[in-house]
């Protein structure tokens, strides 16, 4: 039997061939992405007063290119979007300004998150919070109570953006490094510079319905993408001594199978197992790794409508080697109450 090492060589050995960057497609991709996000923008300030629902209606459409930027954004955290550093580092920089995202604290905690995704002793850090089954029988009833609010999808998909953008983004981990610490500080400065301008420019009104709305649909999306590609039913997670980096990749990360117009919207970012298995790929390679990597089609496929599904999964099941929801975890709870009383 291959070891995890064979294992992940011959994989990686597969989707080498996808893992290099052409500048001409990442240009191209630039252009069709930014231009019409830009022109969005000034489409919705110029209707503003004459049907602020019209303005609302562009800032919608501007969400989806928002996500489109992240994922420019995300290549560039991973070096993948062009050749040079430089170029990544730029690129990155500028649209993480477009998308309230510092670059150098992005890029750290992702990459911690590459590394420590599906184990269980390594959670915390570019994760969304996830309690096992026996963490939670374990918990204070308050621990539950703030635990059940945060996974609630009103909270999660609501506020979650809202707090993301406003406090998460805007500081740094207590340990971050010098140069992470001055990259938040300037795209702060920035963004806090392009927001002044345009509050003072066309009211706050204006720039609530065309800024505002775009980053919270955006926030908002982003975060369900992230959800669904590792909160599914049989999804991978494992104590660290038997974590597994290949299952990890194509086990606890889905296929999002998505329609080909929310395929390009999200740059192809349903293509996740291959992703977590080959970060160095741009996202205009990972369907064609996916469709030529034979191994990599076990991976589980969710579509739109069973992806809803996964809004139940609260709670990961180790014994069961799934996610399990809030009800079958209060039938335990009764079981051993009604054990404890005949006992």
């Amino acid at each position: 039997m291959a070891t995890d090492k064979e294992k992940t060589k011959k994989l990686r050995q597969d989707v080498a061939p996808f893992a290099k960057s052409d500048t001409a497609k990442s240009i191209f991709q630039m252009i069709n992405t930014i231009v019409p996000l830009i022109a969005l923008w000034i489409a919705g300030y110029m209707v503003v007063d004459v049907s602020p629902w019209l303005t609302a209606g562009l800032s919608v459409i501007s969400a989806g290119f928002v996500v489109r930027v992240f994922i420019i954004f995300h290549d560039c955290t991973h070096g993948s979007f062009f050749k040079s550093k430089k170029a990544n580092d730029w690129v990155g920089f500028f649209t993480g300004v477009l998308t309230s995202f510092p670059y150098e604290k992005w890029k750290r905690e992702h990459t911690i998150h590459h590394a420590t995704s599906s184990n269980l002793d390594k959670r915390g850090i570019g994760d969304i919070d996830m309690m096992t089954v026996e963490e939670y029988l374990q918990a204070s009833k308050g621990q539950r109570l703030w635990y059940r609010f945060y996974r609630n999808p009103f909270v999660m998909f609501g506020l979650g953006p809202l707090y993301m953008v406003l406090v998460l983004n805007r500081f740094n981990r207590k340990d971050a490094k010098q140069k992470e610490r001055l990259n938040t500080h300037v795209t702060n400065v920035v963004i806090a510079g392009l927001c002044a301008t345009l509050i003072y420019t066309m009211g706050w009104q204006a720039f609530l319905l065309v800024q505002g709305v775009t980053l919270f649909v955006a926030g908002s999306l982003g975060i369900w993408l992230f959800y669904i590609q590792h909160t599914y039913e049989d999804s991978y997670f494992e104590h660290d001594s038997e974590w597994d980096y290949v299952k990890a990749a194509v086990e606890g990360s889905s296929y999002y199978k998505l329609p080909k117009l929310l395929q390009w919207v999200t740059g192809n970012i349903g293509f996740h197992h291959v992703h977590h298995l080959a970060p160095r790929v741009p996202n205009y390679n990972l369907e064609k790794a996916h469709n030529e990597t034979p191994p990599l089609h076990t991976a589980t496929t969710i579509t739109l409508r069973t992806s809803l599904e996964s809004l139940r999964y609260k709670l990961y099941d180790e014994d069961q080697g799934k996610f399990v929801t809030f009800k079958d975890v209060n039938e335990i709870i009764k079981r051993k109450a009604k054990g404890s009383i005949a006992a």
